[in-house]
Order: structure tokens, then C-alpha cells, then sequence
């Protein structure tokens, strides 16, 4: 019986926000140490430990936080070395096996990805494989690829794919451990920097390049492909977009496949870039359709949780209650003085309130108005799908609000946006209203699938911008799309793995 340890850090980082990551997010989020990690039924690890059946598994931990800054030195250092010492203690073990997310940071460190893979290589030695997972959103470095026999990543956007990813990895992990397979491993990149909209594995362009990347798994000799799109508020040298190829002890096959596919990558680029409207034109576009259909969506992208956001932004509230548009619209916020000032006043009293910009507010000034009070709660929900499908979610103490035809739903703290379950918890109906704020540039495909009648992408301040094209960055150095339009003898950077 093979002894397969199996452990990680999990989490998307974006430098643009605030706010640093602590050892509290990753608690209140998902924390298994132990044999707490076997009860992991759903996502990627639940994929994992089914795969694994027939082998004796060692869990060390799966630290997962929703999506923030860069993670605290101090943070980083406690979770690694807790997962170093567990894994020593685990020890001897035929391989190891790693969901990450692969865009994940640490403050002056930089890929926290690329760190752990290589301090988990130097436990167990060259000779032990370590596969990895990965989001299709990695930023994959050259040491992520130096350091892993293989990484595979997730193959959907809106993810739908976690569990299935998870059963990948665990098989191409066995596969080497039984000397089945001899992964030969290549990612090559393209500069392209561009935000998750247009990234749909289901339609556009992304998804035909997802395609063309997975058909060469029908090849032989190919054991695994992988299409990324990088997180693009990061802030590190090398990013960008393309495609990785593993191959069966063929490192040029490797390398030729990938660099071709990273070519097509760059071609795709003007593509992937949406077009984006501001709020209150949205607003009068969207009140020009009848009265009475599906609701229209109000994506606020650049105030993704899912991205590293803090979902505090009023702008997209504030350009609703200017318009008070009959039919009712639904916003969010997040906003914990807000929503303890709602408890403390209690249902059915009116107070005026100061909403927004509280956490990271960089991005503008808070909105002011007089509410009413509708519904308190807890805050707890479960989500009904996508990576956390089937766990509880958890805003805090939250409030339901109405200015107007506008009502707000006050959140304490930030969770990942999937479908309506925040909005329904706290009694809002999203098949009622006219317009519904929502803070996710992807998920509302599944989520709203079928009950919207039109999606527009707005243009806000905010940490998640739809379009990279006006952020300054320090660590990611010119040229890169879309700052950079054109490359003068463009050649794609191929990262190259163990032989």
C-alpha cells in the first residue's frame, strides 16, 4: 500500500488590496489539520481522498482562506512550519500530493506557492514525486515547475471542476508513484494581464484555447495539460497566461506543445478584454428593457471577494439610489459598523447610516442615507455549489436595509460570491427585483443561469478592476497586454521542469 501525504495552503492573493492576510481568515474559513483533513468529502481535497482509496493516506493540513492580501510573514511562517512538521512526522511517504491554488503571496516573499513546493521537495528529497493542483488562475513559477514532478490545474471557470481536479492529480500522482508514468514538465507564458470576464471555460475565447490545450491529451505520450489564465492582481515578476504540457519522459514534446499553445495565447488577446460600462449608464440601459422579465445584472467586479476584495464598495448603491428604479434592486455591502448599527437599532426603526468604504477605503467615501431596517441575522448560509458547494458561509452579524425601491444587504464581513445565497438569507427575493448588484465577474453564469435577462460589467474603483489596463504596478515589469498592446519579436518565457 503506497503512503501518500497529502497537504496545503490555499489561497488567492491580490496586492492591490489593504488589508494582509492572517492566521483568523484562514480559521474562520477552512482550517483541517490532521485526520480532520480525511473528512473532506467535496472540492478538490474530497476528489483527492477518494482517488486515494487503495493507498494509506498522511494528512498534514489544508489551510483555505477566501481570497485577501498577501499573506503576514508572521502568518505565512506559523501555517508552513506547522505543515513541515507534520510532514516530517509522516515520513517515509512514497509521494505527496498538494491542492494549492497557485496564485497565492506573501508580503516580501513573493509566490507563496512556488516557496512551499520547494520546502516540501527539500523534506522529502528528490527521489519522492510531488504533484500539485492548481487554480486555473495560477501565476506558475519557474521554481512551482522546478520543484513538482507535475501540476494540474482546473479546467473550468466559473470552477465547477474542483473534485474531478482532485482526482486528476491524486491519479497522475499514482501513475508515478508506481512507475506507470515519467512526467516531463513545461509551462510557457505569454504577458498577457487581463481580468477574469472574458475567461469563461463555457463560451469566448478563452474557452477554445482551453479546448485546444485539453484535445492534446488524446496525443500519445501527453499525461496532462493545463490552460491558464493568471490572477491578475498580483503584483510579481513573470506573469502571465499560456499553457503547461506534461508528457511522459518527453521534456522537447513538452516544451514544443507548450510554446506553441502560448503563441495562440497572445494572438487571443485584444479578445479577453471586455467592454465595460460606467454604473448609472448601465442603469438607464437596463431600465430601457421591459419592465417585468428576468432581473439584470450589476457586475461589480472590481469589489470581488473571490478576488481578494473586501466587497465594501457603496459606488454601484450609490448610482442605484440616485435612480430608485422601480422594481426594486438589490445591493451589498460590507460593512460591520453598519450592519452592528442595524442590530443595535432593531427591526422596523429607521436610522441614518454612513455605508461603504469602511475596510479598504482607498476607493472612495462612504454613502450616506436614511434606511429602514427590515430583517437582522447571524449571518451564516450554505453555499449551493462552486468550490465551497455544500459548506457554510458566515458575513457576521448582517442587516437587510431599503432606501427606497433599493434594499442593501449589510454584511459584516466578506464572503465568496457563487449564487444568491447571501441575498435569500436575509430574505431578499433576486427573482423580484429589477437590478441586482453582483460582485463576481464569472460565477453568476451558474449562479443566475437562465433567471437574468442581461449582465454589464461596470467600471468602479476597486481592488478587482475589470480592465488592468490603467494599474501601476511595482514588481511586474513592462511590456505586458493590455499596457502594452504589441511586442516587437515576441517569444513566449518557457519554464522548464525536472528531468
Amino acid at each position: 500500500m503506497k503512503r501518500i501525504a497529502v497537504g496545503s495552503i490555499f489561497t488567492e492573493s491580490n496586492h492591490l488590496v489593504g488589508r494582509l492576510t492572517e492566521m483568523a481568515d484562514f480559521e474562520r474559513t477552512e482550517l483541517r489539520r490532521g485526520g480532520e483533513l480525511l473528512t473532506a468529502t467535496d472540492g478538490v481535497v474530497g476528489g483527492m481522498l477518494r482517488e486515494l482509496s487503495g493507498c494509506e493516506v498522511r494528512p498534514l493540513m489544508y489551510a483555505s482562506a477566501v481570497p485577501g492580501g498577501p499573506l503576514s510573514s508572521r502568518c505565512y511562517a506559523a501555517l508552513k512550519a506547522e505543515l513541515l512538521a507534520r510532514l516530517r512526522a509522516a515520513l517515509p511517504v512514497d509521494g505527496v500530493l498538494m491542492p494549492q491554488h497557485g496564485a497565492a503571496a506573501v508580503e516580501e516573499l513573493g509566490s507563496l506557492d512556488g516557496d512551499l513546493i520547494g520546502a516540501v521537495r527539500e523534506v522529502v528529497g528528490g527521489a519522492v514525486p510531488v504533484v500539485a493542483t492548481l487554480d486555473c488562475h495560477a501565476h506558475v513559477t519557474a521554481e512551482m515547475v522546478r520543484d513538482a514532478d507535475a501540476l494540474a490545474a482546473w479546467e473550468t471557470y466559473p470552477h465547477r471542476d474542483t473534485f474531478t481536479t482532485g482526482e486528476r492529480g491524486a491519479r497522475l500522482l499514482k501513475a508515478t508513484v508506481e512507475g506507470r508514468a515519467r512526467p516531463r514538465m513545461a509551462m510557457a507564458k505569454a504577458p498577457v494581464i487581463v481580468g477574469g470576464f472574458m475567461g469563461s471555460t463555457d463560451d469566448g475565447p478563452f474557452a477554445g484555447f482551453m479546448r485546444r490545450t485539453k484535445a492534446l491529451e488524446g496525443r500519445a505520450g501527453v499525461l496532462s495539460t493545463s490552460a491558464f489564465l493568471v490572477q491578475p492582481q498580483l503584483d510579481l515578476p513573470g506573469m502571465g497566461g499560456g499553457a503547461l504540457v506534461v508528457t511522459d519522459g518527453d521534456m522537447a514534446m513538452a516544451e514544443r506543445e507548450a510554446t506553441a499553445l502560448a503563441r495562440e495565447y497572445w494572438s487571443l488577446r485584444f479578445s479577453l478584454e471586455p467592454r465595460i460600462w460606467e454604473p448609472a449608464a448601465a442603469i438607464a440601459d437596463g431600465l430601457r428593457r421591459p419592465a417585468g422579465g428576468a432581473p439584470v445584472l450589476l457586475l461589480e467586479t472590481s469589489d470581488c471577494v473571490g478576488g481578494g476584495a473586501p466587497g465594501d464598495s457603496a459606488a454601484v448603491l450609490k448610482a442605484l439610489a440616485a435612480a430608485d428604479p422601480a422594481g426594486g434592486a438589490l445591493a451589498c455591502v460590507v460593512d460591520p459598523e453598519a450592519a452592528a448599527a442595524c442590530h443595535d437599532a432593531g427591526r422596523g426603526r429607521r436610522l441614518r447610516l454612513r455605508m461603504g468604504h469602511a475596510l479598504d477605503p482607498q476607493w472612495g467615501l462612504p454613502f450616506e442615507a436614511d434606511v429602514d431596517v427590515e430583517a437582522l441575522t447571524d449571518g451564516t448560509f450554505v453555499y449551493s455549489g462552486g468550490i465551497w458547494g455544500g459548506q457554510r458561509g458566515n458575513m457576521g452579524l448582517s442587516a437587510s436595509v431599503r432606501i427606497g425601491n433599493v434594499r442593501v444587504l449589510l454584511a459584516s464581513q466578506g464572503t465568496y460570491d457563487w449564487a444568491d445565497e447571501q441575498y435569500r438569507s436575509v430574505g431578499m427575493d433576486t427573482d423580484a427585483a429589477r437590478f441586482i448588484v453582483v460582485k463576481n465577474p464569472m460565477n453568476y453564469r451558474v449562479g443566475y443561469a437562465g433567471r437574468h435577462s442581461a449582465a454589464y460589467v461596470l467600471d468602479t474603483p476597486g481592488p478587482t478592476p475589470a480592465s488592468l489596463r490603467h494599474v501601476r504596478f511595482q514588481r511586474l515589469a513592462r511590456p505586458f497586454f493590455p499596457q502594452d498592446e504589441d511586442i516587437a519579436g515576441f517569444v513566449p518565457a518557457v519554464l522548464r521542469g525536472r528531468e
